[in-house]
This record gives structure tokens, C-alpha cells and sequence, in this order.
């Protein structure tokens, strides 16, 4: 019986070893951000259903597009997908991760920038977003589903109380 589960599996991986090698490779880049209303302690985060049909909150974020910088391109996609208006305020940092889908292996390498909102209204009208909310600054990081990203909240605390 292990023998019959060791050569199945010699067989999964073999195969698992050449869909690597047939996958093309691809990097990608999206910028995005946290937008926070200082007036009211909140900040406009984003839910988006996974596979599983679960509601991750992450932060708003989408792909550069081209003549775009990155500031530029955060603050269109925090736009589009929360309805509010941003400027930024200093860079968050960077995030990087690896993912496969439709045949590719992806490469993202995703900007974040610290924005104050500087007007709009809450929407979840963008097609790619489940839910919207303004969450108090206090309980965003329970909230976030990535570590990464929970990592940049932690940043974006000491930025805002330097700026307080």
C-alpha cells in the first residue's frame, strides 16, 4: 500500500514539475494605498470575496497603468475602488508575492502610499470589491486579512502620530 501512494506520488509531483516549467512567468506592478479621514480617525478599506467565498479586508490597490506613476496610480485606484478622493502623504512601502493564475506564474510587486481623503463618498460600486468601510485607525490591523499589509498599518501609525 505505501508503495502504491509513494509511486502516485512520484507521479503527482513529475507532473506538478512540469506544469512549473510550462507556466510562463509574468511581473506585474500595482500601487495603492491606505486613505485615512484624520477628522474622523477612520480609514477606507476594501473586502473582496476569496475562492472559498470568505470576505478579506485588504487595502485598495490596482496596476499601474501606462505614463502612470505610482503615487498617481494609487490614488486613481483608492478612488475607483472605494469612491474617495486621496492625495498622498509619504510612501508606505512595498509589498511583493507570488501567485499563479491563468496558466502564469505572477510576480506583483505592489506600492503603497499613506493618503489623506480629501473628499468622495464610500462606494463599493467597482465591480472588483465586495464591501467598503471606514474602519476606526485603531482597529485596522485586526481587520486586514494580509500580515503584510498589517505590517504597513503599523508604519502608517507612526507617520500619522509624527504628522499629529
Amino acid at each position: 500500500m505505501s508503495t502504491s501512494r509513494g509511486r502516485s506520488g512520484g507521479r503527482r509531483a513529475g507532473r506538478s514539475a512540469d506544469r512549473r516549467r510550462r507556466l510562463r512567468t509574468v511581473d506585474e506592478t500595482s500601487a495603492g494605498g491606505l486613505v485615512v479621514d484624520r477628522s474622523r480617525g477612520t480609514a477606507a478599506i476594501i473586502g473582496r470575496l476569496d475562492r472559498r467565498g470568505r470576505l478579506l479586508w485588504s487595502l485598495p490597490k490596482g496596476h499601474i497603468e501606462a505614463g502612470e506613476t505610482a503615487e498617481q496610480a494609487a490614488v486613481r485606484e483608492v478612488e475607483e475602488e472605494t469612491g474617495i478622493i486621496g492625495r498622498v502623504m509619504a510612501p508606505l512601502g512595498t509589498i511583493d508575492f507570488w501567485f499563479v493564475a491563468e496558466d502564469r506564474r505572477v510576480h506583483k510587486t505592489v506600492h503603497h502610499f499613506l493618503m489623506r481623503a480629501l473628499g468622495g463618498e464610500l462606494s463599493d460600486a467597482d465591480v472588483e470589491v465586495s464591501e467598503v468601510a471606514w474602519v476606526p485607525l485603531d482597529e485596522l490591523e485586526s481587520r486586514l486579512a494580509y500580515a503584510d499589509e498589517r505590517r504597513l498599518i503599523r508604519h502608517a501609525t507612526e507617520l500619522l502620530e509624527k504628522s499629529a
